[in-house]
């Protein structure tokens, strides 16, 4: 499942911002733009693992139009990030 995140432009003084607005309080940072998206990549996977242990819904994604829309992100770059479908499956499985 892809979500997407908006990018809070970094530079030699300040590390790269990446949210994932779908999935609240989700969000990371990074030196590089590589390293703030891989570890947005683990956030979201972590957020999701609680939240399903926590027999909380998981929310939908958003539309990439509609975040770039906000304006809450103006002046941010945006993407998406791959969540392994398998974080949504919360079944023990018996090994």
């Amino acid at each position: 499942m892809r979500y997407p995140i908006a990018i809070e432009p970094g530079d030699a003084n300040t590390a790269f911002g990446v949210v994932v607005p779908d999935l609240p309080g989700c969000f990371s940072a990074g030196d590089t733009l590589d390293e703030a998206i891989s570890g947005a990549e683990e956030a979201a996977a972590a957020w999701i693992d609680s939240t399903l242990d926590a027999g909380e819904p998981v929310p939908s994604p958003s539309a990439l139009d509609t975040l770039r829309m906000d304006t809450a992100y103006a002046g941010w770059t945006f993407g998406v990030i791959d969540i392994d479908p398998a974080l949504f499956d919360d079944a023990v499985e018996r090994v």
